[in-house]
Order: C-alpha cells, then sequence, then structure tokens
C-alpha cells in the first residue's frame, strides 16, 4: 500500500510563506501524476498544483504565480512551496499520487493557516 505523508504545514500571517512536503514510500515515477488539493471549512476538495511523470507542471488559476510545485526524485519527495500566502489559501493541503492502472492515493493531510 502506497503511503503519501505531508508535512510542513502551519500558521502564517498573510503575504508569508510556507513550504509542504509530501514524502513517498516509493518511487515518485511511478506515479503518472503527483499534485496538491487543498479542502477549506465548509467547502469542496480543490485541485492546486500537479507535476506529471515527465516533469511538466500545472496550477489552478488561484494560485499561480505564487505557488510552485516541485520534486527530488532521489527523496521521493514532492514539495509545494506558497509564496505571498492570502487568507483564502487557508485549509488543509492534501498530497495526491496518481496511477492510471491502480487509482489514486491521497496523504492524510496537512493544515495551513494564513491570519494575521
Amino acid at each position: 500500500q502506497v503511503q503519501l505523508v505531508e508535512s510542513g504545514g502551519g500558521l502564517v500571517q498573510p503575504g508569508g510563506s510556507l513550504s509542504l512536503s509530501c514524502a513517498a514510500s516509493e518511487s515518485i515515477l511511478r506515479f503518472n501524476t503527483m499534485g496538491w488539493y487543498r479542502q477549506a471549512p465548509g467547502k469542496e476538495r480543490e485541485w492546486v498544483a500537479t507535476i506529471t511523470q515527465g516533469g511538466s507542471r500545472a496550477y489552478s488559476d488561484s494560485v499561480k504565480g505564487r505557488f510552485t510545485i516541485s520534486r527530488d526524485i532521489a527523496k521521493n519527495t514532492v514539495y509545494l512551496q506558497m509564496n505571498s500566502l492570502k487568507p483564502e489559501d487557508t485549509a488543509v493541503y492534501y498530497c495526491q499520487a496518481a496511477d492510471y492502472d491502480t487509482g489514486d492515493f491521497w496523504g492524510q493531510g496537512t493544515q495551513v493557516t494564513v491570519s494575521a
């Protein structure tokens, strides 16, 4: 069973930065895509960013230009660097790994709170 463990969440002031990590229990190159999603209280989970097996990246309009997804293949880890954070970025952030043959895997989530 694939395990994804997120870390790096916390409380930050508006305009600040945080970096999230997602450590996988096996090679991240196994997965077709890896990504980050978030869920704010009372809202549905929404897509934030994706990095493909080949290294291509995509972002939702709400975070484009502020967030950067990256990976360290040797460490089986995907990162989300979040800059210029806004209160509306407050949410639980989840790491996702997609294997088109076997399905999606999810981490347990990490809380990000942006507040003065």
